[in-house]
């Protein structure tokens, strides 16, 4: 019972203090003169969080939400933009410790046990790349293997 009077007053507080995720269906509201610009096909897509060549700044938006990171850019062809969005991995570091040990006799010895660490890494998870105000080229990318 202490149990789902504590999980109780932790969801409490955090639907007081605001905390919100944002999911397609938030940002669809919060664009929906965008949203509902854009064709059954392409409402279609970005509900079900794909993306397509030709799709808007807006429906990529609603689509995979904030990028991580916004570069900007220019060639011969003109200006471009790139969202990033990063994604998060556990790396795991392992390396020997010693401590002391006392094996029934007055001296200590040291003993080597194996140690693991887990640091959490950022990684470039897909790129789109954005040409006149729509998708041009977009790609993910794999998780790093270590």
């Amino acid at each position: 019972m202490r149990i789902l009077l504590t999980l109780a007053g932790i969801s409490l507080f955090l639907g007081l203090a605001g905390c919100k995720t944002s999911t397609i269906e938030n940002r669809r509201v919060e664009k929906s003169a965008a949203y509902a610009q854009l064709t059954p096909d392409l409402r279609a897509l970005v509900d079900q969080g794909l993306l397509k060549i030709g799709m808007s700044i807006d429906a990529v938006y609603i689509a995979w939400g904030t990028p991580s990171e916004v570069l900007e850019s220019e060639d011969q062809t003109g200006r471009k933009t790139i969202w990033r969005y990063y994604g998060t991995w556990m790396q795991e570091t392992r390396y020997w410790a010693y401590r002391e040990v006392n094996r029934g006799s007055p001296d200590l010895a040291l003993e080597r046990y194996l140690i693991s660490d887990y640091n959490p890494r950022d990684y470039v998870r897909s790129e789109i790349e954005f040409s006149g105000g729509k998708v041009v080229a977009w790609r993910t990318l794999p998780r790093p293997a270590y």
